[in-house]
């Protein structure tokens, strides 16, 4: 590994940390409602979609997941290209450009989970993994969403379809036949998301899970 490569992987690093937390909820809360969500006591204080949804209502709640949704699409966008580039330039293109994305993924989970910018405590990472499944491989983003949606419209919890879909990504990524790597980083970023739902998985075993719905 060359010094532009570590330099690239330091970059991507730190940029899709700092980036990636920057939350919308705590904005939006803030800005508009005067409160920081994560205080409110009607939700479970997570600063999330979901939650937002829950204690706001859709209108806002639906900003707070575009944006969410964007920061990780332009974070992936730019380093895929960079990651792509080097590769181009050096070695083969498709599997440095996997891994460097699956990498660019996991940092931007933690800095997403644990914001430096909020004594870290953030979200649980589920949109910033959800928009990697499409960088990472188009089939990879169609298996997760459609099982997203499956689980969601049937089961109506939205913390067993959000750990389903992202932990479904390495498994369809090992299929396909993806670096090995870029497996193995994804499945760790899986890891982080579900340990961020704890409490949800809590709450699934005694019942007490509140299910989603479309409606505040």
């Amino acid at each position: 590994m060359d010094w532009k490569l570590i330099l690239i992987y330091a970059v991507a690093g730190v940029v899709a940390y700092l980036l990636a937390g920057v939350n919308p909820a705590i904005v939006l809360s803030k800005v508009i409602f005067k409160e920081d969500i994560r205080d409110n006591k009607e939700g479970s204080g997570n600063p999330g979609f979901t939650n937002f949804k829950r204690v706001y209502g859709g209108k806002w709640a639906w900003v707070v997941m575009a944006l969410d949704i964007g920061k990780c699409v332009l974070i992936l966008a730019v380093f895929g290209c960079v990651f792509g580039r080097y590769a181009r330039e050096n070695g083969p293109d498709y599997n440095l450009r996997q891994i460097g994305l699956a990498y660019t993924t996991l940092c931007a989970s933690i800095g997403h989970d644990f914001p430096v910018w909020y004594g870290f405590k953030g979200g649980k990472g589920f949109l910033v993994n959800i928009a990697a499944l499409w960088f990472y491989d188009w089939r990879a983003g169609l298996v997760g969403v459609i099982l997203l949606c499956l689980l969601l419209f049937t089961l109506k919890y939205m913390s067993v379809a959000t750990m389903v879909a992202i932990l479904s990504a390495p498994v369809t990524l090992l299929i396909v036949g993806a670096e090995p790597w870029a497996i193995i980083i994804s499945f760790a970023s899986a890891v982080l998301m579900i340990l961020r739902h704890k409490d949800n998985i809590k709450r699934l075993l005694s019942g007490t899970e509140r299910k989603f719905s479309f409606k505040k």
